[in-house]
């Protein structure tokens, strides 16, 4: 996936879902996953998949909507980066609206429970100001803010 693929799926995928993609990249940089990867098992048995690490906890969902097998769900998701990014930025919109603001919602697309959902807000945050997106102090950086 070229840069040009990765910048277009990501700023499609922040379009489609009402979503910063600065968050989206923040979260891509936490993640750290690969078009390809996958990453387990983790302690329930379920794997993550793809450049945003999507858990495979998702693949039955998703197959359904896609109206597929959960095989092909499972390789779109790990192969495709685009279709990763999207389905990422698809759960990240659900926990946005379930929790009311894109930090809460942050913390829930990795958990629910607070003390791992907080701890990797926390990251993702981190990730944010060494991307040059957040100053010190949790603001937008003007050179992240969108110009008009």
């Amino acid at each position: 996936m070229t840069p040009q693929v990765l910048a277009a799926c990501l700023l499609f995928a922040a379009n489609t879902y009402q979503l910063p993609p600065q968050a989206l990249i923040a979260i891509m940089h936490v993640e750290g996953g690969r078009v390809g990867q996958s990453v387990g098992p983790n302690s329930n048995g379920s794997y993550d998949l793809g450049p945003m690490q999507v858990n495979t906890l998702w693949v039955p969902k998703l197959a359904k909507i896609w109206g597929t097998d959960r095989e092909t769900a499972h390789r779109r998701v790990r192969d495709n980066g685009c279709v990763n990014i999207h389905v990422a930025a698809w759960i990240l919109r659900q926990r946005v609206n379930d929790t009311g603001n894109l930090y809460k919602g942050i913390a829930a697309y990795h958990s629910y429970t607070p003390v791992h959902g907080n701890r990797y807000l926390q990251k993702v945050v981190v990730a944010m100001r060494r991307l040059g997106f957040l100053t010190a102090d949790n603001r937008p950086a003007k050179s992240s803010a969108p110009q008009g």
